[in-house]
């Protein structure tokens, strides 16, 4: 009997044991169940007030898929907009940054290469023949053609491609620049990339929210894609503006696509001697400069195929650099120096502070003629035939890039300004100087959107300036 009672003891505690365990588990479960609701609770209530919602839920609950690789010069096309009549003109500037090889993309001619063109050279990019458009309209056949390039470009290369930029065959571009730039940019998303006119006369005219194409602009993929569906469309209704990205931009905003302003691309609605602008340039890594044709030869010394090419030469080995401005003083002689990199020096036989010198000097004209001020879209110094105001110039020679961990840029002596030296306190004249060699980092790029500051160093003999960049110091004011 006791043995039985054993037994049933047993079973009981078992029992028991089997019902706690039960409970503890549905315990478990439950609590899980409630931690799981408010996590999805906190989350959505966090979401609502983050703008990173789409970043974060990645995050979370990632994708399949792995995350693309940076945008490279693989993943861009070009489209270019050219005549045959120009070409023998134009071709230099086309080829001083085609990459053999590495750029994709086609120049659009509206008639067939002619005999003296032919064979094409491999160091142009592959030319194709306009579309015949004459059933869209018969008055600005031009513009609907250069509109048109964006379908015909796309039928062309579509493969593995995240952006277009069109452009114009007077345009030089700064590839590894643009790479640069278009890799921040999410290519999945609709984007409408460029600039406008320097002139507020040419932007009252089309419009201030308008990507100038000489300029260059810059369609991601979707974008290109949704706007070639309606290609016909857009030219029905706007096929009798007066210019293709006028075109572009009035179909875009019908899209609900705005332009997202880029610096670095430049339209040069400008004419005659540039050199002012170029000696200024914004803190933004240059893109492009249109109008070659429009403007006098960049250097002074060399035509304008020449000007491009030896600009060239600076912008392979630097093109972070290139036309960035920095500023910096010799406080001996009370000389301001301007650097833009790759391009020129000025000293001014005063000292200016960096909110004067950043001010480009008005050494250009406007593309209006008769255009009454406010003429640009930036500040400019007028020019003075005054001895303190007036800088001495010198340009770019040449660039030596084997001394280690230093780029040497040297500059020459323009022509002589033929003024007195400035009379402003203790100053010094600077005509003796002849030579100017900037020393800069060979294995740093400059940070876009970061001056960089410099140093005069001690001129044992007075005909020669060294200068050497530098990282400014924390809190250094210029």
């Amino acid at each position: 009997m006791s043995s039985k009672n054993g037994i049933k003891l047993i079973k009981t505690q078992q029992n028991l044991q089997h019902l706690a365990q039960g409970k503890l588990w549905k315990f478990v479960a439950i609590s899980g169940f409630l931690l799981f609701l408010f996590y999805i609770l906190f989350l959505n209530h966090f979401f609502k007030h983050s703008s990173h919602h789409l970043a974060l839920s990645k995050l979370i609950w990632p994708a399949n898929s792995s995350p693309s690789p940076p945008t490279n010069i693989s993943h861009i096309v070009f489209g270019i907009a050219g005549s045959l009549k120009g070409w023998q003109v134009r071709k230099p500037y086309i080829e001083s940054w085609w990459q053999k090889n590495a750029t994709r993309g086609y120049l659009f001619l509206d008639i067939p290469p002619t005999k003296e063109f032919l064979p094409w050279p491999l160091s142009s990019p592959p030319f194709r023949v306009s579309e015949d458009i004459s059933h869209y309209a018969k008055n600005m056949k031009f513009q609907i053609r250069v509109f048109h390039m964006i379908l015909e470009v796309f039928r062309e290369e579509n493969k593995d491609v995240r952006w277009y930029v069109m452009t114009d065959d007077d345009t030089v571009l700064f590839v590894d620049n643009l790479v640069n730039m278009l890799a921040k940019y999410d290519h999945a998303q609709n984007l409408y990339i460029g600039t406008n006119s320097e002139c507020i006369t040419s932007n009252y005219v089309a419009s201030f929210g308008m990507a100038f194409g000489g300029a260059g602009i810059a369609l991601s993929y979707p974008l290109v894609k949704q706007l070639v569906g309606k290609l016909d469309e857009c030219l029905e209704r706007y096929q009798n503006l007066f210019a293709s990205d006028f075109m572009l931009y009035s179909c875009l905003t019908d899209f609900g696509v705005a332009l997202t302003p880029q610096k670095g691309f430049h339209q040069i609605d400008l004419h005659d001697d540039i050199s002012g602008f170029l000696s200024a340039h914004p803190q933004s890594p240059v893109l492009s400069l249109h109008h070659i044709d429009a403007i006098n030869p960049i250097f002074p010394f060399l035509d304008r195929s020449e000007s491009i090419n030896h600009l060239m030469k600076a912008a392979k080995v630097d093109s972070s650099r290139l036309l960035q401005q920095t500023i910096c003083y010799h406080r001996h002689n009370n000389w301001s120096f301007s650097i833009s990199w790759g391009y020129s020096v000025h000293i001014y036989e005063t000292i200016y502070p960096r909110n004067v010198l950043v001010k480009p000097l008005q050494t250009f004209l406007s593309w209006q003629e008769n255009d009454r001020p406010p003429l640009f879209m930036f500040d400019t110094r007028d020019v003075q035939n005054n001895s303190c105001e007036t800088p001495h110039v010198f340009f770019f020679h040449s660039l030596n890039n084997s001394a280690g961990n230093q780029v040497v840029t040297t500059y020459i002596r323009a022509p002589p300004r033929n003024l007195p030296p400035c009379m402003i306190l203790d100053n010094h004249s600077a005509d003796s100087i002849y030579k100017i060699q900037v020393f800069s980092p060979a294995t740093r790029s400059k940070e876009e959107g970061k001056i960089e500051c410099c140093d005069v160093e001690e001129m044992n003999e007075m005909d020669v300036a060294e200068i050497k960049l530098r990282a400014c110091r924390e809190d250094e004011s210029i």
